[in-house]
């Protein structure tokens, strides 16, 4: 209970500017705990789904690979569904790596959407800190010109003392924002880099299996359409 007190009363004495910078501050907090959430459930459900899809993808059967992915919500499905749709329609392996990149350029701003409001606001916690400590100085030294000579001394050394707390909240609200800005960029670049590379080795397996075709009958590569290119 005391130190809830003590933050009572450190932000009452740092004056109107400190309210401010409290709702930046939550504001922050708010958007990073959804973030965080949605991250976290987007990374699970994609690994959940790869770990049943890499088996399916690995023996070829790609006719179930899209069945699984067409009854699927994860980012992991949308991507490489529009690449498997492709698998029997076009013969080459680009046409298929362009299709993942299409769906991987509409995956990732989802995976960024308001991420970078955290540092934002980590930034205007720290202007709204200084600004209230220039106000408050300003005020300080507007109350100690008219004040009585023997109390200027004190009474300069108290209202810098209450201005400064503005500047020590700010940093105290930023910094913690910052952190978590920079922990969640890294969970999205986990992300982004887990479906490059189901991406890739599922690219591998349609071209692996095309090769194999290819040898134990030559025709079937023109009878059946699959990407005989190993890009």
């Amino acid at each position: 209970m005391g130190l809830i007190e003590t933050l009572v009363e450190f932000i009452q004495d740092g004056g109107k500017f400190m309210f401010p910078i409290l709702f930046v501050g939550a504001i922050g907090v708010g958007i990073a705990i959804e973030r965080y959430i949605t991250l976290t459930l987007v990374r699970g459900t994609n690994r959940s789904m790869w770990k049943r899809l890499e088996p399916v993808i690995s023996e070829g059967d790609f006719e179930t690979a899209r069945e699984m992915t067409s009854n699927n919500k994860s980012t992991v499905s949308q991507m490489l569904g529009l690449g498997l749709a492709r698998q029997g329609a076009v013969r080459r392996r680009e046409d298929i790596e362009i299709a993942m990149e299409e769906g991987m350029m509409e995956i990732i701003p989802q995976l960024e959407k308001r991420t970078s409001y955290v540092a934002l606001f980590a930034n205007i916690a720290t202007l709204l800190g200084l600004l209230g400590t220039i106000m408050g100085l300003i005020e300080a030294f507007n109350a100690v010109a008219n004040a009585n000579p023997a109390e200027k001394a004190d009474l300069l050394s108290a209202s810098i003392s209450v201005a400064m707390n503005t500047t020590a909240f700010g940093l105290m609200v930023a910094i913690p924002l910052l952190v978590i800005h920079a922990y969640l960029n890294s969970r999205t670049g986990e992300i982004v880099d887990s479906l490059e590379m189901a991406s890739v080795k599922t690219l591998n397996a349609i071209s692996g299996t095309a090769r194999r075709k290819s040898q134990v009958n030559p025709d079937a590569v023109n009878a059946d359409p699959i990407p005989a290119t190993a890009g």
